[in-house]
């Protein structure tokens, strides 16, 4: 399975991104999808997430400025990202989850900098 994740680049603060994850060549079901990001200096963490089922969950600091979206049949994931804050800064990375188990998969970073 290959995770393609693009749309990073750099923008001014308050500005907007949109990232798209391409997954292809998988197997099985996909359950969960999520993005992720590691700042400089700073732990990976989960920023957004979007089941198979539609629902969706977001770190309560982009809460309100970022939406997660997928679409089942392409297996893509975008990732819509708004009012943007140098804290945004960092490499946005895409996972997905199979179904039924606690594998992940993950695909290379899309960097994302975010100027003040």
């Amino acid at each position: 399975v290959q995770l393609q994740a693009s749309g990073g680049g750099l923008v001014e603060a308050g500005g907007s991104l949109r990232l798209s994850c391409l997954v292809s060549g998988s197997s099985f079901t996909i359950n969960v999808m999520a993005w992720y990001r590691q700042g400089p200096g700073k732990q990976r963490e989960l920023v957004a997430a979007a089941s198979r089922f539609g629902a969706t969950n977001y770190a309560n600091s982009v809460e309100g400025r970022f939406t997660v979206s997928r679409d089942n049949d392409k297996n893509v994931m975008y990732m819509q990202m708004n009012s943007l804050k140098p804290e945004d800064t960092g490499v946005y990375y895409c996972a997905v989850n199979e179904e039924g188990t606690l594998n992940t998969h993950w695909g290379q970073g899309t960097q994302v900098t975010v100027s003040s």
